[in-house]
């Protein structure tokens, strides 16, 4: 993801910063891991949210796709 893009987003949850990480975007103030799908489109609903640790186990890797 372009870091121009990266430095845009916020946690839509507690409005910090994120990292990417693998296919993810982290929020390690709120231990939440948001999926990048294909194309390089964060997905950073609430609902669509992995959870930290669920994240880090998958290898910061998942299979979600448009």
């Amino acid at each position: 993801m372009e870091r121009k893009m990266l430095d845009m987003l916020a946690c839509p949850k507690c409005h910090g910063d994120i990292e990417e990480k693998g296919m993810f975007l982290l929020c390690r103030k709120c231990s939440l891991a948001y999926p990048v799908l294909e194309g390089d489109i964060p997905d950073m609903l609430l609902e669509d949210a992995w959870n930290l640790s669920d994240a880090e186990k998958n290898g910061f890797k998942h299979d979600n796709s448009l």
